[in-house]
């Protein structure tokens, strides 16, 4: 056994949601991501002298449904406080945040591993409001600062210190981006800096039930930059230990060109920040009614349609994976899955070939321009061997994306894909296949049974895909073991 199969990882994560409001958490500048620099902004966001923040309903309302989701305790009665520091992209030098009370306590988020599915328990979810972005690989002299993000409400999730591994973490980032995409509360995206973690490692013997000394990785915008900072922090730690050291409470920043981390500061505890009660606003109250509003409104989660495309329609856990990575897919999949029985074909057809339709086109699911009427048709000609599975995909499916409006039945014979289960027809074109190929049929005869495949290809290149392929097969075997 290695040295550091003798440690265990422990890890505790911060999660900032950028919420999809419209306007900033404290004032109403726009917070579309993307405007040229500093162009979102007001003299609220800039902190100037006699400025009032105004509170955003929408930032309460998204808290408390992300809260629900996560079986989280809602505060009927929470409070903000201003957190104390100087950063150049911080303009009022402190940010409004929760301390004392946050909206939403406990609760939990179950993954799923390779070996099993985790709980990993939320400690708590607050309020606050997003700094400014700090530019320093533009000027070879000067950090610029644009504060257009400055004020933009934010979700910070923290957990409790139940993971134990970066495939953990992965998944606890990947399970909660996809949570809060469904629940619309953001659009997550991490390369957009809409959804971003803090991941507090510290490690200890296997067996110890004190936690070891934690280090916090500010600002990981990347599941790929993640998993290569904690795997090296966790060495870097365990080597340090070995060596006679201790680990120094400490910020560090994670370098992708080296795959190290560095020390930025060293960790503030929470008298550093000088938290006291925001002055400028009342406390959040909410009603007991708001919440059952909400709770009512909760659309189904990620992790129980999995559960349910795998149990209910018998789909594989790949299949089940790719319908649930977003919500209107998943929808649009139980939607169809009304209009046809045949589930393991539906999912082929929204797999192999809506979604690669609407990522080629760039559209959305609704503007797909097939009905659900017409798509379970489609799945009943292959199913009644109306149309070959290969003519309905290759010719008719194509159709349909140009003739939205018409019946597949009627675009089925218009192409004249309609199959022929017709003896004489299909004994004649089956003799004629026969009899241009003696040579293939003599080697069929002397054992070599694959042969089959090259016949049944010959009779529907002849028949143009009209030949029913089961009543063809039984033919072919017929006259071929004479």
């Amino acid at each position: 056994m290695s040295i550091y199969d003798q440690y265990e990882t422990v890890i505790g994560l911060e999660i900032h949601v950028q919420l999809a409001t419209k306007s900033k958490a404290f004032c109403s500048d726009d917070t579309t991501f993307g405007a040229s620099p500093n162009t979102h902004v007001s003299a609220i966001s800039l902190g100037h002298p006699g400025t009032l923040p105004r509170l955003n309903k929408k930032q309460i309302e998204y808290a408390v449904k992300l809260g629900l989701a996560l079986g989280s305790e809602i505060s009927l009665k929470s409070y903000f406080d201003r957190k104390n520091y100087f950063y150049t992209d911080l303009p009022k030098g402190y940010q409004i945040t929760q301390d004392r009370l946050p909206i939403c306590i406990g609760g939990e988020l179950e993954v799923r591993l390779k070996d099993g599915n985790k709980k990993i328990r939320i400690h708590h979810i607050h309020m606050e409001e997003d700094a400014g972005k700090s530019i320093h690989d533009q000027d070879p002299k000067n950090t610029l600062v644009d504060l257009n993000r400055a004020g933009v409400p934010l979700l910070e999730i923290v957990s409790e210190p139940d993971l134990r591994s970066a495939e953990e973490v992965d998944a606890f980032m990947t399970g909660m981006r996809q949570l809060v995409r469904y629940l619309e509360v953001s659009d997550g995206n991490m390369q957009e800096g809409s959804m971003r973690c803090d991941v507090n490692v510290s490690v200890r013997k296997k067996g110890d039930t004190t936690l070891g000394q934690r280090c916090e990785i500010k600002n990981l915008n990347s599941m790929r930059y993640a998993r290569k900072a904690i795997e090296f922090e966790t060495s870097r730690q365990i080597d340090l230990i070995e060596s006679g050291g201790k680990v120094a409470q400490e910020t560090l920043n994670f370098n992708p060109s080296t795959g190290k981390t560095a020390p930025i500061r060293d960790k503030e505890n929470a008298h550093d920040y000088r938290y006291f009660p925001e002055p400028d606003l009342p406390p959040v109250i909410i009603s007991k009614a708001f919440i059952s509003e909400l709770e009512k409104a909760q659309p189904p989660h990620p992790l129980a349609l999995f559960n349910q495309f795998q149990k209910k329609y018998k789909l594989s856990e790949y299949d089940a994976n790719l319908l649930t990575e977003e919500k209107l897919t998943a929808l649009f999949f139980i939607d169809l899955a009304q209009h046809s029985k045949n589930y393991k074909a539906i999912s082929n057809l929204i797999i192999n070939k809506i979604n690669p339709y609407l990522s080629e086109s760039n559209t959305g699911l609704n503007d797909f321009p097939i009905s659900k009427k017409h798509l379970s048709e489609f799945i009943q000609l292959i199913d009644e061997n109306k149309v070959s599975n290969s003519m309905a995909y290759q010719r008719l499916f194509p159709e349909m994306l140009k003739n939205g409006e018409k019946a597949p039945l009627d675009l089925a014979e218009k192409l004249n894909l309609i199959q022929s289960s017709d003896s004489d027809f299909l004994e004649q074109i089956v003799d004629e296949v026969l009899a241009k190929n003696p040579d293939k049929v003599a080697t069929y005869k002397k054992g070599k049974k694959g042969l089959i495949g090259f016949f049944m290809g010959e009779v529907m290149r002849a028949s143009k895909g009209k030949a029913d392929p089961k009543k063809t097969n039984g033919l072919l075997a017929k006259k071929l073991n004479v």
